[in-house]
């Protein structure tokens, strides 16, 4: 069925008309209670921004004051404190700067945005931020990207790093209205006057709270690496234990902090130390000085662990006693006389030793001892003993004296080896194997007595045959060997005679020359 049209009159058409425009006037003009509502959010987010203000300058109060009781430990913090300052300060400052340009747009340059008049000016903020050439919208734009960036980098708190994204998010909603618009286009075009200041008074409440949020962090940072501890104890820590007459006992008398629900890792030679409270132990076997080198981790106050090496010395001695009998004080004269000097406590590298001069010397054998050579017979030689104490400084021990005697005579010997190859001494007195005695080179010359071995070079000697007819017969030998005349003899003696080594002449390490008055029996 076709449907019938009325005609429309020209009157009603006008009537038609003049709706439409008045319904689109009455869509760009904002209500007076919209109005007031913006004018109600600014002031109490003004009154918000002045207590977090005064709250963020109390901080910056106390940064001061522990800068000057301790500037080592709360230098970092306060100076990333007054970088804080300055880039909040900034863009607080350009977002008030802002609003007075927009308040002066909207009612004159005489404008205070806080008693605004022409509230409902929609093309204030649209030319003070959008205007070709001067429009500050997107200086603004860039300027919070980056204090948000520089803001994030110093929370760490995940939910106080979410907040203050949000808070300064530049990103555009995605929704119709938004459709074809920038940030900056978004927030202030056609914006009455009251709602874009209403806008950056939020800013400035944003940036206060960001600025508070980094303040506490890195205040709680200060102490952070801090170790907590809950016992606190003196110590005295000596620098050596064993202190000889004469030197100082010295100590470092500290106060040790610890905490006892918590005990730190202990490494030593990278391996962990399993032991209560930090006891070590370690047996020594070996005399020297000795260095114990490891660290510990510490858990601060942030849960990470913090490495704090350690190294001691220490020296191991061997277990001395001293035992002296007068009448054996003897040193002999030209001989290098071996001597042990120990100082109970002090290691050998740190002993010296010395003689008054033109009565001998004194030198290490290399082996922890000394060698001894006086050069005086019958004089007392005296030896000087000092130490070195940890500290470096030179102690005497005191002086010892010894009675000087010449070497006494040594014993004609004969060297031979036995069936294993070994090296014997005939010291005569009993049956010698007459193979043995061919064998032989010759004669030694020795003190030989279980305490001393010391060996004289032979010069020459005599050896006394008795024939059948019970007279002497002498042969003499070819320096320390016996010669070809005694050799022949030899052979042709036989089994249970005897005969004798007499006459040696020796000279000893003192380069003295004696004849030897003992001879040695020899008996086949």
């Amino acid at each position: 069925m076709k449907i019938k049209k009325n005609k429309v009159t020209p009157r009603q058409k006008m009537i038609n008309l003049m709706y439409v425009l008045l319904m689109a006037m009455l869509a760009m003009n904002v209500s007076s209670d919209v109005l007031n509502g913006f004018s109600l959010v600014d002031e109490s987010l003004s009154r918000s921004t002045v207590n977090a203000t005064a709250q963020n300058e109390a901080m910056y109060g106390n940064f001061e004051q522990s800068m000057a009781q301790n500037p080592e430990k709360v230098r970092e913090w306060y100076t990333r404190a007054q970088s804080v300052r300055v880039m909040s300060d900034s863009l607080y400052n350009f977002a008030e700067t802002l609003k007075i340009c927009i308040a002066q747009e909207a009612d004159g340059k005489d404008a205070d945005y806080r008693e605004l008049k022409n509230r409902e000016n929609l093309e204030a903020s649209t030319f003070v931020m959008l205007a070709p050439g001067s429009g500050k919208g997107q200086q603004l734009y860039d300027a919070i990207t980056e204090y948000r960036e520089n803001i994030l980098a110093m929370i760490t708190d995940s939910i106080q790093r979410q907040i203050i994204n949000d808070n300064f998010k530049t990103e555009v909603p995605r929704k119709n209205i938004s459709l074809m618009k920038n940030w900056q286009e978004y927030h202030f075009e056609n914006m009455p006057a009251i709602a874009a200041i209403t806008l950056l008074t939020k800013l400035q409440n944003d940036i206060r709270y960001a600025e508070g949020e980094v303040l506490h962090t890195l205040a709680r940072n200060i102490d952070v690496g801090d170790v907590r501890v809950n016992q606190i104890r003196a110590l005295v820590i000596p620098n050596s234990r064993n202190v000889v007459r004469g030197s100082e006992f010295t100590a470092q008398i500290i106060l040790a902090a610890v905490d006892s629900t918590q005990r730190p890792e202990i490494y030593i030679d990278e391996q962990l130390l399993e032991a209560e409270n930090g006891n070590y132990s370690q047996l020594c076997t070996k005399t020297g000085d000795y260095t114990l080198d490891g660290y510990m981790l510490v858990n601060d106050g942030s849960g990470a662990s913090t490495r704090y090496n350690f190294s001691q010395q220490y020296t191991v001695v061997e277990p001395t006693a001293t035992v002296s009998a007068s009448l054996m004080n003897v040193l002999y004269a030209g001989f290098e006389n071996p001597v042990s000097i120990s100082v109970p406590g002090v290691p050998a590298n740190r002993i010296a030793a010395s003689i008054a001069s033109g009565k001998g010397t004194i030198k290490s054998d290399g082996k922890g001892g000394y060698v001894v050579v006086p050069t005086q017979i019958g004089e007392e030689l005296k030896i000087e003993v000092t130490a070195t104490n940890e500290e470096g400084r030179r102690q005497s021990m005191g002086q010892y004296a010894f009675r000087v005697r010449q070497l006494p005579d040594p014993t004609p010997l004969i060297e031979y080896k036995d069936k294993d190859g070994n090296t014997q001494r005939y010291r005569g007195g009993k049956t010698f194997s007459k193979q043995t005695l061919l064998d032989s080179k010759g004669i030694i010359a020795a003190i030989d007595d279980g305490l001393l071995n010391i060996s004289f070079k032979v010069l020459s000697f005599d050896v006394l045959f008795f024939d059948n007819m019970g007279n002497a017969v002498p042969r003499k030998s070819d320096g320390a060997s016996f010669s070809a005349a005694q050799r022949d003899i030899f052979r042709s003696l036989q089994r249970g005679k005897r005969f004798y080594i007499t006459n040696v002449r020796a000279i000893g390490p003192d380069n003295v020359e004696r004849k030897l008055t003992t001879p040695l029996e020899v008996i086949l």
